[in-house]
């Protein structure tokens, strides 16, 4: 296995990398398992198992009946007695009918059999607004704050598809159980893939642009947004540190804390409602460990206290744009900004 080697790339959409990645980590180890509702001859909502039917067969590409807690509890079973499977839960919304599952017992597991017991397996599921919206209520929202509450589950949001694909291979290869949080919108992002065995160390943030003047921290689709604020900052005369987090639990606090003792100035970006989101405990967190060296208040950019309306123009409105990070920076940086609604 190779670390991240960037000599020799492809450029894939996101869905093509997380597909490669199932596909290498099937063939590696016969252990490897999927399970989940359409995920065999029709390859997924987003195509993330096509083919691999095919390939390997029912035996190991699983299509469910629709019910998520008789899959996700099949799936701890599985892991219970040496499988590692990968579970595909179509739409995070959907995490509450197998709840007990997922946090009474997958979670638990290696704690209440003394460490005797591991239950390796990956949840696979999409979450956040589709490019398009209009997926609504019930199938738009963000949950990561609620995997990342309960002790057990690790917790990864790629942002790009080198990303997507070198977590959900290191992922696999966990003792623990993984929940990786795929964006909606970024399926069918492309990005150059390094061919070859390799993976994203699971806990590792990412600089993903280097700056003096502020910190933006973000993750999943949120980094784009921190990206192209960080460009319209940049034709003001503004170097802007953007902090991809990868990795929401374990967290990489050390990354995040080293940025904003040099720039003395941070934002915290994430699609989920704002209230009781991750960014709260990360701006928590900051402020204790980096108090001395901040200039301002950490500030935080998230979703409204609302559900997600059906309607694009009002799912515009309650989910975070580029002009609310450029408005948290304009108050940090008290300055006036194009676009910033300062």
């Amino acid at each position: 296995m190779s670390t991240l080697n960037k000599a020799t790339t492809r450029v894939l959409t996101y869905a093509q990398a997380l597909n490669e990645a199932l596909l290498e980590e099937m063939e590696r180890d016969p252990k490897v398992v999927l399970l989940g509702e359409d995920i065999g001859e029709f390859g997924g909502l987003y195509s993330v198992t096509r083919g691999l039917l095919e390939r390997f067969g029912p035996a190991r590409v699983m299509d469910t009946p629709i019910s998520e807690a008789g899959f996700v509890g099949a799936a701890l079973g599985l892991a219970l007695t040496g499988y590692r499977p990968v579970v595909e839960i179509m739409f995070v919304d959907f995490i509450f009918v197998c709840a007990d599952q997922l946090f009474n017992h997958i979670a638990k597991a290696r704690y209440t059999s003394g460490g005797q017991r591991k239950a390796p397996l990956v949840v696979r599921t999409q979450q956040g607004s589709a490019a398009t919206g209009g997926k609504a209520a019930h199938h738009s929202q963000s949950l990561e704050a609620i995997f990342c509450h309960i002790p057990g589950w690790y917790v990864v949001a790629p942002y790009t598809p080198a990303d997507a694909k070198g977590l959900l291979k290191a992922a696999i290869r966990d003792d623990n159980p993984v929940a990786l949080l795929e964006h909606k919108a970024l399926y069918f992002t492309r990005g150059p893939v390094p061919s070859g065995d390799y993976t994203v160390p699971i806990g590792r943030a990412a600089v993903v642009r280097e700056g003096r003047d502020l910190t933006l921290v973000a993750y999943s689709r949120a980094v784009g947004l921190a990206l192209t604020a960080a460009d319209a900052l940049s034709r003001e005369g503004v170097s802007t540190e953007v902090v991809d987090l990868r990795t929401l639990k374990p967290l990489d606090i050390e990354t995040v804390i080293n940025s904003v003792r040099k720039t003395h100035r941070a934002v915290v970006a994430h699609e989920a409602a704002r209230f009781c989101g991750f960014g709260a405990e990360l701006t928590a967190t900051i402020q204790q460990l980096a108090f001395d060296d901040l200039d301002g208040p950490v500030l935080r950019v998230g979703g409204l206290d609302a559900p997600v309306p059906y309607n694009r123009r009002l799912e515009r409105a309650v989910l975070p744009q580029v002009g609310d990070v450029l408005a948290a920076a304009s108050r940090l940086l008290k300055i006036r900004l194009a676009g910033s609604g300062a």
